[in-house]
């Protein structure tokens, strides 16, 4: 639990074992696309009421604002991930990682506004293919659903091609 790396073949035993006990126990697949959609509609709350929120047709039919499985899975998946950062000596704070800053400057606004397009853009996806990567990359692809494993390939291909042309190396360097 100290090590900043886990064994691969170790963490992917495990996720069996979670999804099964997630399977069972609570009778609901791995999967954080709507408990993060049930979070926005509650810091929509402030915003625009709990009357705007109850009348948006997206949070009324897919994710009203609730603490249940899917929000409880995302504020554990959080909390676990911390404690596992701070346990192994890797938790850092940093505004502007190394890899980003090498490529894209020192620019903290620039890589804000980065991260919330990028975070918008793979939500409003996961919500589009009614499920994210957990839950369509684990526990979609369990059940062998061919809509999971198509999403599971065209995900795998889009970040490499969107890795490929973001940090390629500069030909004049």
């Amino acid at each position: 639990m100290k090590s900043p790396r886990w064994n691969p073949y170790l963490v992917g035993a495990l996720i069996g074992v979670l999804s099964l006990l997630t399977f069972s126990l609570a009778d609901k697949p791995i999967g954080m696309s709507t408990g993060i959609a049930q979070a926005s509609g509650a810091c929509a709350m402030p915003v625009i009421g709990a009357d705007g929120v109850a009348a948006n047709a997206y949070w009324t039919k897919k994710a009203v604002p609730t603490w249940d499985y899917g929000s409880l899975f995302v504020l554990g998946s959080f909390l676990g991930s911390l404690v596992s950062a701070v346990m192994s000596g890797s938790f850092k704070l940093e505004s502007v990682p190394t890899v980003w800053r090498e490529r894209f400057g020192f620019s903290v606004m620039k890589r804000m506004v980065a991260a919330f397009i990028g975070g918008v853009v793979i939500l409003f996806g996961a919500r589009l293919a009614d499920g994210c990567t957990s839950g369509h990359g684990i526990s979609g692809s369990l059940q062998l659903a061919v809509s999971s494993w198509t999403f599971f390939l065209v995900m795998f291909a889009s970040g490499i091609i969107t890795a490929f042309l973001l940090f390629r190396r500069n030909s004049k360097a």
